[in-house]
């Protein structure tokens, strides 16, 4: 594997990621972040079209699982929301997380992929791990760190580069 700040394709927002496009990238897993990807910073609910998106994603096969640097509670709420499995304190952007979730779902890295909206830890751990990135948009700017943070991340944001 190796170190890149490059997604491998972008998206607007998670539901955006359909069954047929992880099935055109030969996706089985999908490994989800939870802090503005699938719901703002500090709510503990979700919304319904991301439920029924998941919902839908479920019964065409694809296995998900939930990976989070989050240390509170979020990630345990919110996989059981979705009645997927978690990993929380996962590290990124280490790897650890993300081979964990691979590891005890028996999915080869090449066919799964990180649905997250961070560069800097999550695109650098699905690509250390060998999975496929899958950018989206921050559901929400909580603080200036982030909007800093998003600045920052912009080189890589608008390129794309097939891995």
């Amino acid at each position: 594997m190796r170190l890149s700040l490059f997604p491998r394709r972008k998206f607007k927002t998670v539901t955006e990621i359909t069954p047929e496009a992880l099935r055109a990238l030969g996706v089985e897993l999908l490994i989800l972040d939870v802090d503005n990807t699938i719901a703002p910073y500090k709510t503990l609910t979700l919304e319904k079209p991301v439920v029924d998106w998941a919902e839908g994603l479920k019964r065409a096969g694809i296995v998900l699982y939930i990976v989070s640097n989050n240390k509170g509670r979020r990630p345990e709420v919110f996989a059981a929301l979705l009645d997927i499995p978690f990993i929380k304190r996962a590290g990124k952007p280490s790897p650890r997380g993300v081979r964990e979730a691979l590891a005890r779902t028996g999915v080869a890295p090449e066919r799964a992929a990180l649905a997250g909206d961070q560069i800097y830890t999550d695109t650098i751990a699905a690509n250390l791990a060998g999975v496929q990135m899958l950018l989206v948009e921050p559901i929400k700017f909580t603080n200036i760190f982030l909007a800093i943070r998003y600045f920052l991340e912009l080189p890589f944001r608008r390129e794309k580069r097939d891995q």
